[in-house]
């Protein structure tokens, strides 16, 4: 492997593609990284540096060639305008501490469905009903992210074919 990049070392992708270096000498320097990539070496380096953001396309090609899913979701999260207000970062964790997170979530699905429904009730949400009703948003978040990280995690270990 080329020498690492202590620069861009915590950098998510740097981080990537020296994980995908693991099983993949070809990501082991950017040169030949920018090849696979169809990317020129200096703008990997600039990416990796955190010098520029990357494009949506590039980092759909480095999620893909280093088998990390994980990067669109936090490029989204993170460095996109639109998506730093409506994308959670998820964090990818083991499958079974995932699946525990996403049944947890899941646990107040009842409650959730008998509030919604109660304050759906008069087509409206009303001054005394708003707490209750952030409350509903927050739990729905929360199972959304779960679902999202299990998600990436089923793209990063299972193929699919």
């Amino acid at each position: 492997m080329g020498k690492k990049a202590t620069k861009a070392a915590h950098n998510m992708y740097c981080m990537a593609r020296y994980t995908a270096a693991e099983n993949n000498p070809a990501f082991s320097s950017r040169e030949k990284t920018g090849e696979l990539l169809n990317m020129d070496r200096t703008r990997l380096a600039n990416i990796e540096l955190g010098n520029i953001i990357p494009y949506p396309e590039e980092v759909m090609a480095m999620a893909k060639a280093y088998n990390a899913p994980e990067l669109c979701n936090s490029h989204c999260a993170e460095q996109c305008p639109i998506g730093r207000n409506t994308v959670t970062k998820v964090q990818i964790d083991d499958f079974d501490r995932l699946s525990l997170k996403v049944l947890g979530s899941l646990n107040d699905i009842e409650s959730i469905r008998a509030s919604l429904i109660s304050i759906s009730e008069d087509g409206k949400v009303s001054q005394n009903e708003r707490e209750q009703f952030m409350k509903i948003i927050a739990s729905l978040e929360k199972i959304s992210s779960n679902a999202n990280a299990l998600k990436i995690w089923a793209e990063k270990n299972i193929k699919f074919e």
